[in-house]
């Protein structure tokens, strides 16, 4: 089954663009013009990925990916005209798992969006299994079933923040920079915005840590990167 990419856009002419574009790639796309429709849209369709742009009529992006975020799991992607180093952390702090400024290449677009579905094990299939799950202190991560608990509680993590701690746990105490991440992690064989990671390190803090301020499990490695232990 053709993976499903919903793309919420108010210009028309580039709303018909990608729609194009990823229906060419053997997609299946739903869209919405508005803020407003894609929250109905995206409750009734349940995409694989959510492209999103900020600026919207009715409802912003930022808006949309708040109440998405509590609802949903999915992969989402900011698309945004505004360069603003402040504009890109509101999106992530949204809830957003990556942005693209405006204007971009369809390639890169692409690209991201075949890491995203890549990562959430669209475009292959892990067969669950006891060997697969990681154990961590009295965390246990299950790769297979996207699932991680501390003890009898089960976590609730996005797609993002699931994969980096997963990876994380898989090469426990080996330290990783921020491009690597980015590369192991979102799937990027090209440059991006090390700030991502560095957002999704300080979310991931917030639902593993006993003290957020004072990480025991997630570590900064000074001039280097992160590494996991426990």
């Amino acid at each position: 089954m053709a993976a499903k990419i919903m793309v919420v856009e108010d210009d028309p002419n580039l709303l018909t663009t990608l729609k194009y574009n990823f229906f060419r790639e053997g997609y299946a796309v739903v869209t919405a013009p508005d803020g407003i429709q894609a929250v109905e849209t995206a409750r009734r369709e349940k995409p694989d990925v959510i492209i999103l742009d900020v600026m919207l009529p009715g409802m912003s992006g930022l808006e949309v990916c708040r109440i998405l975020r509590k609802e949903m799991t999915v992969p989402i992607m900011m698309l945004t005209a505004r360069t603003e180093e402040i504009d890109k952390i509101v999106g992530l702090e949204s809830g957003a798992d990556d942005y693209v400024t405006k204007p971009f290449s369809m390639r890169e677009l692409l690209a991201r969006v075949r890491a995203m579905l890549r990562r959430t094990g669209m475009t292959g299939v892990v067969v669950p299994g006891e060997k697969d799950i990681i154990k961590i202190d009295n965390f246990e991560i299950d790769p297979a079933r996207h699932r991680v608990a501390r003890g009898e509680n089960v976590l609730t993590l996005t797609p993002k923040e699931f994969e980096l701690l997963s990876f994380l746990a898989t090469n426990k105490g080996l330290v990783f920079n921020r491009e690597q991440l980015l590369e192991k992690v979102w799937g990027y064989d090209f440059a991006g915005d090390t700030r991502t990671v560095d957002v999704h390190v300080r979310w991931l803090r917030q639902k593993i840590e006993p003290d957020p301020r004072k990480p025991r499990y997630l570590i900064t490695v000074r001039g280097t990167g992160y590494k996991l232990e426990g």
